[in-house]
């Protein structure tokens, strides 16, 4: 096997790894629009707004990570009492998986970062934040549910951002506690100053933070490797993992062998959050019982998924073995993708330019007529998303005996034909779920239905979209041709 395919083997085994990550959460504002004219007012562009979105960032961003990979998190952190606090609270309740433990600070303005965004052009970052140290007994309680956690995490994920929750007293009772129960603790770090990180395992400074904290130029392999082992020494950890952009990264160990490694990107959109990234897949593959080189071959992976896509983006463990097979796989096998990874995509088209659309059926005995349909689908948008029902959907609206083909040869054949961009299977008997969460810009049905009949209609217009219906080509459909099969 090549060392791809040995590391897409690992993969699988990061499902179920319990992380316990503790950080700095904030919230990710991203406002789109269009910028068309100067404001009369000053010499400023005007954003006419279209859409607004909103992700967890900071360690929130790792916990994304870590669950995208099937492992299970448990976040520790604080937020204010205010709308952006319930904001958070409410979106990592969305999170498959997680555990949460989110401290409440009355008087603390939870972090929020606004970016307003012109076509592919980033025009405004604005920050609210409070960056005090929390209360002592904030921090205490911080710290006391990290350790309780670590009776089921074997690793700990510390996401500092300086936004004062990782105070020197409360990093210390964990590093204390992590030696005692021979937990392994990965530290994102911040700022100058990395003595408040003695007795971590596993450092993760890029090469700037690296460069500060050593007071050593890291310009090349051997920079990178001196710096790292006086940081190494200073702080007393076992490991220095230094992110080094497009030139890789590099895995310095206090004792044997230095590993490089190379960059995977094929195409770099958005660095937002890939070091969240990195830190949540060296701590989930550690979790599952890989070593720390390997861990860090996979995390080199997830942080080359993560720059092609948008914003602070998530990757996940189907994208990992995508990414390692990728000279491997057909063309038509790499368009099959989960309702997140399509979700992810379509964002990352919009953020392009492109509209995207989408339509859906069971697609059982593919015909004339569906690829009339599909043909259509396609010319009234750039990228088209199809939903596929699911064997069990297609046996609840078409009775028994249906579908004649499995899903996986439905989806294989859908996915071969130049007009469909991506596959995205859905187990509902509508595809509303993943009609939301796309939010494509045009919704194709055939005409047999009116506007105010097609599932998810009324949503897509709600966010500026269409629907379209296609003309039907008569004579054609996958019931008939078995009827006269039949006779």
């Amino acid at each position: 096997m090549t060392v791809n395919a040995d590391l897409a083997a690992l993969v699988p085994k990061l499902k179920a790894a319990r992380v316990v990550c503790v950080g700095d959460v904030m919230l990710d504002r991203f406002v789109y629009g269009a910028a068309e004219r100067i404001s009369p007012e000053a010499p400023i562009p005007v954003l006419r707004i279209e859409r607004e979105a909103a992700m967890l960032g900071g360690a929130g961003n790792v916990v994304r990570n870590i669950a995208g990979l099937g492992g299970v998190p448990e976040f520790v952190s604080v937020v204010g009492q205010d709308q952006a606090g319930r904001e958070v609270m409410s979106l990592v309740g969305e999170i498959d998986g997680v555990e949460p433990h989110l401290l409440v600070e009355r008087g603390r303005a939870t972090t929020i970062k606004t970016r307003y965004v012109a076509g592919h052009q980033q025009m405004l970052r604005a920050d609210r934040e409070t960056a005090a140290d929390v209360a002592d007994p904030i921090a205490e309680d911080a710290a006391r549910l990290v350790c309780q956690a670590m009776k089921d995490c074997p690793v700990v994920a510390i996401s500092d951002y300086a936004k004062g929750l990782l105070i020197p007293r409360a990093l210390q009772t964990i590093f204390h506690a992590a030696k005692a129960a021979k937990r392994t603790t990965i530290v994102d770090p911040k700022g100058r100053d990395y003595s408040r990180y003695k007795g971590a395992t596993i450092l993760t400074p890029n090469r700037r933070e690296l460069a500060e904290a050593t007071g050593l130029p890291c310009d090349d392999d051997r920079g990178i490797e001196q710096a790292a082992k006086k940081l190494l020494k200073l702080v007393e950890c076992e490991w220095v993992l230094v992110t080094r952009g497009g030139q890789g990264m590099s895995l310095v160990p206090a004792r044997g062998k230095v590993h490089h490694l190379p960059a995977l990107a094929r195409e770099v959109f958005d660095v937002s959050g890939a070091g969240d990234t990195v830190v949540a897949t060296l701590a989930t593959a550690i979790a599952a019982g890989l070593s720390v080189p390997d861990a860090a071959r996979l995390a080199a992976v997830a942080a080359s998924v993560v720059v092609a896509k948008v914003g602070t983006a998530v990757a996940y463990a189907d994208d990992l073995v995508k990414e390692l097979r990728h000279d491997d796989l057909a063309e038509s096998e790499t368009k099959l993708v989960t309702l997140a990874q399509a979700r992810d995509q379509a964002e990352r088209w919009r953020r392009q330019g492109l509209k995207v659309g989408f339509t859906n059926g069971c697609f059982d005995l593919l015909h004339p007529g569906h690829v009339s349909l599909l043909g259509q689908a396609r010319a009234a948008c750039d990228r088209l998303i199809v939903g596929l029902n699911a064997d069990s959907s297609v046996k609840r609206l078409k009775g028994p005996e249906r579908p004649i083909q499995s899903e996986a040869a439905r989806a294989a054949v859908l996915a071969s034909l130049a007009n469909v961009d991506l596959v995205a299977i859905f187990a509902e008997d509508t595809p509303l779920d993943l009609i939301r969460a796309i939010k494509p810009d045009v919704l194709v049905k055939g005409a047999d239905y009116t506007k105010d009949k097609v599932v998810g209609g009324a949503d897509v217009e709600s966010w500026g979209g269409r629907v379209v219906l296609a003309r039907l080509v008569e004579g054609q459909s996958t019931t008939g041709t078995l009827k006269r099969m039949a006779r």
